[in-house]
């Protein structure tokens, strides 16, 4: 049986060398199973394109793709799916943060037969700031009630699948990707690892709030229309109200007489009604993005050096 480790890599340099250290010891307590290791290079400007080369270099077992530039984490781990050849295919990050010495329990899981994947889950947030907590869990309360997929509080990128799943994902190869919605979408039963939180190893975290808020927009408008339903439906209220309002003042014209006072409040509502507007507009040109970027093709990576032979460029 071949186990295929994709690890996505952006400025890993410090991470990488106790990572390797850590994951060739865990594949030592696994003698039964071969290895291939894919690192994806996600356009790094540090020295780890050069360390993974080192690593090819000792170990046959490593393979190494690099972008022409940064495409991010998605079109990284697309890349690996894309590339893998193993009957079971794992991906994790660099960092230590999915750790490796979880891969035995998880293979044992899933050679049960009864799961098609392994995925990590955090029990808790231990170690990081609570306002990015608070949202997080915001976010996943929101994403499990607006859309049909299964995404659990605390789920992290860290799991273990079979061939058929793999084969699943790679078959969607939307531009827009948000794996979490994607892992959930496509089904196949799940077994949910949790484990405690745990610090990077070394370096710096990529994400900080204003990244992770713009990632979690990107999984709202991806796999729910809500957003829209929101549009139409307070479109709809505003225009029930705005009836009201008419019915109002024109009988108020007909019993009372005079002008209508309050051009201040007049002048507030359309500011509001505009507002809206241009809140809704703003949703619907979200999804048109979406589209145009779609439409275009253009591929989700490019690859400037690899080690690997036969690379699937999509």
């Amino acid at each position: 049986m071949l186990l295929s480790l994709i690890v996505p890599c952006f400025n890993e340099e410090e991470a990488l060398p106790p990572f390797y250290e850590e994951l060739n010891r865990v594949l030592e307590t696994i003698p039964s199973y071969d290895a291939e290791i894919l690192f994806i290079d996600d356009g790094s400007k540090d020295k780890t394109l050069s360390i993974l080369k080192d690593f090819a270099d000792k170990d046959e077992r490593v393979r190494y793709i690099s972008f022409s530039r940064n495409f991010g984490k998605e079109s990284a781990m697309y890349a690996g799916f894309c590339n893998a050849t193993g009957d079971y295919v794992a991906v994790m990050d660099a960092d230590m943060q999915d750790p490796p010495s979880l891969l035995p329990e998880m293979l044992s899981i899933i050679e049960s037969g009864e799961y098609d994947s392994v995925a990590t889950r955090r029990a808790t947030r231990k170690g990081e700031p609570r306002l990015r907590s608070a949202f997080a869990r915001l976010f996943y309360k929101i994403m499990r009630k607006i859309s049909k997929t299964d995404v659990v509080d605390g789920a992290r990128d860290f799991r273990l699948m079979r061939r058929e799943m793999v084969d699943a994902i790679v078959s969607m190869c939307e531009y827009n990707r948000f794996s979490k919605g994607i892992f959930g979408w496509i089904g196949f039963k799940t077994y949910w690892l949790a484990y405690e939180n745990v610090e990077r190893v070394a370096g710096k975290t990529k994400w900080n709030f204003w990244s992770l808020f713009r990632y979690s927009i990107e999984g709202i408008v991806n796999f729910s229309e809500a957003p829209l339903n929101i549009a139409s439906y307070g479109g709809i209220a505003l225009t029930f109200a705005s009836v009201i309002a008419i019915l109002f003042v024109f009988f108020r014209a007909i019993f009372f007489g005079g002008a209508v006072a309050g051009w201040p409040s007049t002048v507030c509502i359309i500011l509001f009604i505009g507002g809206v507007q241009l809140f809704c507009m703003g949703i619907i040109g979200k999804y048109i993005a979406k589209i145009y970027s779609e439409t275009k093709h253009r591929p989700h990576y490019i690859v400037a050096q690899t080690n690997k032979e036969n690379v699937v460029k999509k």
